[in-house]
C-alpha cells in the first residue's frame, strides 16, 4: 500500500505544472507615427522558436510588410530607430522565399481587412524571446521591435522586400 501511495504521489507530481514550465510571454504595444495604440502583439516562446499574435487597427487595406527589426527603439516617427531587420549570426539576405536564405527577423505579411483591422499568427524557428541555443534573441541587451511596413513584402527583393516605410512599431524590451 505504501508503494501504491509514493507512485500515485510521484505521478501526480510529475504532472503538476510549475512556474517555471510555464511559456515565456511578452505583451507589446504597437504604435504609429504620432505615438497612438493601433495594436498590440503577444509574443510566446515556444520550445523551438517564437509565436507571435498580432492584432492592428487602423491600417490602410491589403497586405503588409512585418519584421522583427534589430533595436528596442521605436522614438522616431518614422521608426528608424529600430535599426535593420534581425539579421542571425551568418544570414544578411532578405526574403522568406529567397534562395540564399533569409534573414532571422522575415517574417510572413499581415493581411488588413477593408475595415482597417489586420490580425496574424506567425511562428519563426529563427528567434526567441531569451537566449536560446541557435536562435537570436529579442529581447537581448538593447531589445528589438517588432514592425509593420506600408506596403505587402516580396520576400524576395534586398533589403525589405518592396515593403516601403513604417507604419507601426512596437518595442520589445531588453533582457
Amino acid at each position: 500500500m505504501r508503494y501504491a501511495f509514493a507512485a500515485l504521489a510521484a505521478t501526480l507530481f510529475a504532472g503538476t505544472a510549475t512556474a517555471a514550465d510555464a511559456p515565456v510571454n511578452q505583451r507589446i504595444e504597437l504604435k504609429n507615427s504620432t505615438g497612438a495604440v493601433v495594436g498590440s502583439a503577444t509574443l510566446t516562446q515556444a520550445p523551438n522558436g517564437l509565436l507571435a499574435r498580432i492584432e492592428l487597427t487602423g491600417a490602410a487595406p491589403g497586405w503588409h510588410g512585418l519584421h522583427f527589426h534589430e533595436k528596442g527603439d521605436c522614438s522616431k516617427a518614422d521608426f528608424t530607430s529600430a535599426g535593420g531587420h534581425v539579421h542571425g549570426k551568418a544570414t544578411m539576405v532578405h526574403g522568406l522565399l529567397n534562395p540564399d536564405a533569409n534573414e532571422a527577423g522575415d517574417l510572413p505579411n499581415i493581411h488588413v481587412a477593408a475595415d482597417g483591422a489586420g490580425k496574424a499568427e506567425v511562428f519563426s524557428t529563427y528567434v526567441s524571446l531569451t537566449a536560446t541555443a541557435g536562435r537570436e534573441a529579442l529581447m537581448d541587451k538593447d531589445g528589438s521591435a517588432l514592425v509593420i511596413h506600408a506596403a505587402a513584402d516580396d520576400h524576395k527583393t534586398q533589403p525589405i522586400g518592396g515593403a516601403g516605410a513604417r507604419i507601426a512599431c512596437a518595442v520589445i524590451p531588453a533582457g
